[in-house]
């Protein structure tokens, strides 16, 4: 076992142990009436236009006990994997679903329960996640933590159009990756999605050139994380999380999306001495990126997973104040991860006075009940100095429903 890896997810070992029941979510009741009508959550609402809320990132996953044809790593089983192990055990609770047959039908319906609790027109972006791919074109499950195809998360969404669209995800390296894309924007999606550490994706190899200009072609957006990687290791190659590395891809003209505003780690500064260049927090070169004129009209980013404990207080105030980047950052909750209370601390906002005490309250008892709705009401709660999230982060759909 890698210490580091230990240090980073395996330190969550004695702490789940240990607030096992703080962790815990009422997955049978549904959200009280004096809840779903609190004032807090009529003021989250206030101003927007629900149609035009879309949940931006949620992950769909599964084991493929369906047929769906999902994959998760086999050492997520195994009692030699501790803290594979205890991944999944996390994940799964967060999203609601008990160890057995039918994990693949327990997410979906935690996933439409929760998408029907909040107002008509609402609907997430699910995300189909492709295996890890070598060099060579060919998969490699054995480095891929999961693996959601494509079709899977084309049916799920077409069996909920109300609640759901949903995202592909097609490794560039494929020797059939156009045909792929091309098939996927035919089922009706709205963008692709890689995470390259974990797929072995190097998004500024010229390997992806020909990707990258059908993508702009077909308009699709290229959703991307960015930063540090800890739920999804998959083939661990950090480097390729660099926000630099987008640079490709943006000046191929394709739309990028950065996901999770690349909040978390370190990355090598490519411009200053290209791969042994000094290590800088990656947030730093996403900024470098994001205020360059250069790539306002292709570059965005989405807001999953920024406001939990792991990222700094100093990060996320930059986020609520920049009202300049606004139009250009999007709301996503990271679904399933909202459920798992250790990685959120109201506390923290509460003593910066973004949040008063009341507030984080009611905030808790939601997303003891649907994480969901507690993610979004969060982002539009906190408020530093007068500095908020405005409107234009929650209307997604404006910028996926675009041509």
């Amino acid at each position: 076992m890698r210490r580091r890896a230990f240090l980073r997810f395996g330190c969550a070992v004695p702490a789940a142990a240990a607030t096992a029941r703080a962790q815990a979510i009422d997955c049978r009741e549904p959200l009280p009436a004096e809840l779903a009508r609190h004032e807090l959550v009529a003021a989250a609402w206030e101003g927007l236009e629900a149609a035009r809320v879309w949940d931006a990132h949620a992950h769909l996953i599964g084991t493929g006990d369906s047929g769906s044809g999902a994959y998760v790593d086999p050492r997520t089983e195994s009692w030699l994997h501790p803290i594979e192990r205890l991944r999944r055990k996390l994940i799964l609770a967060a999203a609601c679903v008990e160890e057995g047959d039918g994990i693949d039908a327990q997410y979906v319906e935690r996933l439409r329960a929760l998408a029907d609790a909040m107002p008509q027109g609402f609907r997430m972006l699910l995300f189909a996640f492709d295996y890890a791919v070598g060099e060579d074109g060919r998969e490699l499950p054995r480095q891929s933590t999961f693996y959601t195809p494509n079709a899977y998360a084309a049916a799920v969404a077409r069996r909920y159009p109300q609640r759901f669209e949903w995202v592909a995800s097609i490794h560039p390296y494929r020797d059939d990756a156009l045909e792929r894309l091309e098939q996927a924007r035919a089922l009706g999606a709205r963008a692709v999605k890689w995470l390259p550490s974990a797929m072995a994706i190097d998004p500024a190899s010229p390997r992806c050139d020909a990707f990258y200009a059908r993508l702009a072609a077909l308009r699709l957006p290229l959703v991307i994380h960015c930063g540090e990687e800890v739920a999804a290791p998959g083939a661990r190659r950090e480097a390729f999380n660099n926000p630099l590395r987008v640079r490709r891809a943006l000046d191929a003209g394709v739309r990028v999306v950065i996901a999770h505003a690349a909040t978390l780690g370190s990355a090598r500064d490519l411009d200053a001495g290209g791969e042994d260049g000094p290590r800088v927090a990656s947030f730093a070169l996403f900024k470098r990126l994001f205020d360059d004129r250069a790539y306002q009209r292709l570059l965005y980013a989405d807001l999953a997973a920024v406001f939990q404990r792991n990222r700094a207080l100093d990060v996320q105030r930059e986020i609520l104040r920049r009202a300049d980047w606004h139009p250009r950052l999007l709301h996503g909750a990271d679904y399933p991860l909202p459920g798992m209370a250790l990685i959120y601390s109201l506390d923290r906002f509460v003593e910066a006075r973004w949040l008063t005490r009341q507030a984080a309250d009611v905030l808790a008892r939601i997303r003891a009940i649907n994480p969901l709705l507690f993610e979004f009401v969060l982002k539009r709660t906190l408020a530093d100095g007068g500095h908020r999230l405005s409107a234009a982060v929650f209307h997604t759909r404006d910028f996926f429903s675009s041509p």
